[in-house]
């Protein structure tokens, strides 16, 4: 399977950007909180308003360090399950297909995982790398206990359809029907998930490849892939 990088790496950006600023923030707790330490017990030797006011600001240091913290993991969590999509496909669809990674299409909504072109058709992916209890319904999603950010039903229907009119608009595909679908995979073992009349296709991640290569649809040739990639690429 051939493999090309998107014009936007969210996900890579997003784990550096609030690593730096965990790091960062923690550095300030440290400096703050010795420097208090220092003043107290060499100098002062009593609780003072300065003495008071850089232990609070110690403790929101620590309280800003761990909330940046959290989103590291967060993103860095997600970027870990698109590397799992990626190394699932590479070891089991052959050079037929073409996958290009964190796609980022004009018109909104965020950059798209994964879009995988071949023979049988075009599939989006959105990716989610998320542990314990999911529920969906309908277009419903829930987590017991933890925030749905975003709805991926939705995100990957608006996904389609930007891929369907970059489709539509391009002159090599005109008079081609191209079967362009949107699914849902989930790539972390400890997910629980519970699926219930999903307008979506839902997948593990160890179903994707077999779910691609045992579909039947309008694909794309080689010529159609490579001016895809171009478009993407240059938007």
């Amino acid at each position: 399977m051939r493999k090309v990088e998107g014009s936007n790496n969210y996900l890579k950006n997003q784990v550096r950007k609030y690593l730096g600023r965990a790091i960062l923030s923690l550095l300030f707790f440290g400096l703050i909180f010795v420097l208090t330490v220092y003043r107290f017990i060499f100098q002062t030797q009593v609780i003072g308003v300065i003495e008071v006011v850089g232990f609070v600001m110690s403790l929101v240091m620590l309280v800003v360090f761990r909330y940046y913290q959290r989103k590291y993991y967060i993103y860095k969590g997600g970027r870990r399950g698109e590397r799992a999509v990626v190394n699932e496909l590479a070891g089991s669809l052959n050079d037929e297909y073409c996958l290009i990674n964190g796609a980022y299409l004009k018109g909104g909504g965020g950059d798209i995982d994964h879009i995988v072109l071949g023979p049988n058709g075009v599939y989006v992916l959105e990716t989610k790398n998320w542990s314990g209890k999911t529920v969906c319904n309908g277009d419903q999603w829930q987590r017991p206990g933890k925030k749905v950010v975003g709805n991926p039903s939705l995100q990957v229907k608006y996904n389609v359809q930007k891929v369907k009119r970059l489709i539509g608009m391009s002159p090599v595909f005109r008079g081609c029907e191209v079967w362009v679908e949107g699914l849902i995979v989930f790539t972390n073992t400890y997910a629980d998930l519970s699926i219930n009349n999903s307008t979506v296709t839902v997948l593990r991640l160890q179903q994707l490849s077999k779910y691609i290569k045992s579909h039947e649809g309008n694909g794309v040739t080689r010529e159609q892939i490579q001016h895809m990639v171009k478009q993407i690429q240059n938007a």
